[in-house]
């Protein structure tokens, strides 16, 4: 193996290295997924191109703010057609012309992709439209750790086998300690993997087959990183297939939202008093409850359900009862807060239920204001709101009159992404 070769440091008055960029490789022709199609990052997938859905997976990937495709010549207007329409966070930028093999293709779109001087690349093909943030953000962590090759990879797991001359027999098997199986992206410090390559094509070296070899060859540490079995590469026509049943379940599971429920339990005391809140309207009573803010139990046990359901704490979390700023405070701004949480998640409340428990006063004549007044808070339709009523049979602290307890259910619909439909997604 060579010496590790020196990169040479960005001209003092030229664009210094910032930033992370995808490289992704697409100039191949694709043979093996047969067919008399177009290459296999231009057929359909699940109704879009292989390369605009692996464009659409780099998009769900935080910290990359360029992308540049290395494409073949002849591929000009198909790639145009894939990317109709695109409109990703980071910038993509004009396509690089590719080589004869898939290692001059990278060389020459590391040199395309020199002109924006990205501190880190990320070499992915095309051909992989399951990639997960997490490969992602482990390599971009090693990256900025040091490292200067990173490589996404799995360990084997199947057992080996090496064929006799005739490949029709074994002849050995193969100890799988240590083995793995590389993936995309394989990341790199720029400078360190354009000056691998440029040495490479110096020195004729030209068989390299993916682009951690070509680090290793120029005296780099490769670092692994976990891969994912979800990231698989499209190789073959029955790859294609079951990558397309695959992503179209996935994206039925994804339209139908991520449906949580929640429930919560609130009490209060009664103390001396002339009226109740409850469902965030007065009613008269000859008791009032007992609480730092208006003791609306009702609105307590909503508002601690709806957060629930995004895992975000409870009521006292957020409104501590000892702070001066909530002592009388109305309950409506507790389950308002609430509601506004689950829609910064991109959520809905699509129902709310609660549940009074007390002898005295009698809910009834008051459960139809009570549910108008919930929906008003929440911002929902009336028949997305139910309140309901019970007595405890003069048992416990609510049979014997000492105050009022409250049960609530809340029901959510939150966006879902392609990675949380996927079991095998990491």
């Amino acid at each position: 193996m060579a010496a590790d070769r020196p990169t040479v440091p960005p001209s003092q008055d030229g664009p210094q290295p910032e930033g992370n960029a995808f490289l992704v490789v697409a100039a191949g022709r694709g043979s093996r997924v047969g067919g008399d199609g177009a290459p296999k990052q231009y057929r359909p997938l699940a109704g879009r191109t292989v390369l605009r859905r692996t464009l659409e997976a780099i998009d769900r990937c935080p910290g990359i703010d360029r992308v540049m495709v290395v494409i073949h010549p002849d591929d000009e207007a198909l790639y145009h057609d894939a990317i109709a329409g695109l409109s990703p966070s980071y910038a993509l930028l004009p396509p690089a012309h590719g080589g004869e093999t898939r290692q001059r293709s990278v060389l020459l779109g590391l040199r395309a992709l020199s002109a924006t001087a990205p501190r880190h690349v990320l070499v992915h093909d095309a051909a992989r439209p399951f990639l997960t943030p997490a490969i992602v953000a482990a390599a971009l962590e090693t990256l900025g750790q040091g490292q200067r090759a990173v490589l996404a990879a799995l360990p084997v797991s199947d057992t080996l086998k090496k064929a006799d001359e005739t490949g029709a027999n074994v002849a050995t098997t193969v100890d799988r300690a240590g083995l793995y199986g590389a993936q995309t992206p394989q990341s790199f410090d720029f400078a360190s993997i354009l000056s691998a390559h440029e040495a490479a094509a110096a020195s004729g070296v030209a068989d390299l087959t993916d682009d951690a070899s070509v680090a290793q060859w120029a005296g780099l540490t490769v670092a692994l990183v976990p891969g994912d079995p979800a990231n698989i590469k499209i190789t073959t026509g029955e790859d294609l297939m079951q990558a397309d049943e695959r992503l179209r379940m996935l994206e039925a599971l994804a339209s139908l939202g991520d449906i949580r429920t929640a429930t919560a339990y609130d009490v209060h005391a009664f103390e001396p008093g002339d009226h109740v809140m409850l469902g965030g309207i007065r009613i008269d009573h000859d008791h009032a409850l007992k609480g730092h803010s208006d003791a609306d139990v009702v609105l307590h046990a909503l508002t601690d359900a709806v957060l629930a359901t995004i895992c975000d704490g409870d009521i006292g979390h957020h409104f501590p009862p000892g702070e001066a700023e909530w002592h009388k405070a109305t309950s409506d701004r507790f389950l308002r807060f609430a509601v506004e949480r689950v829609a910064e998640r991109g959520g809905r409340i699509r129902h709310l239920d609660a549940t009074i428990v007390c002898e005295h006063p009698k809910i009834g004549p008051h459960r139809e204001t009570m549910r108008a007044s919930i929906a008003r808070i929440a911002g929902l339709p009336l028949d997305r709101v139910s309140v309901k009523a019970t007595t405890s049979e003069k048992l416990g602290f609510t049979g014997r009159g000492e105050g009022i307890a409250a049960l609530a259910t809340a029901t959510v619909a939150l966006p879902l992404s392609l990675e949380d439909t996927d079991p095998e997604a990491s």
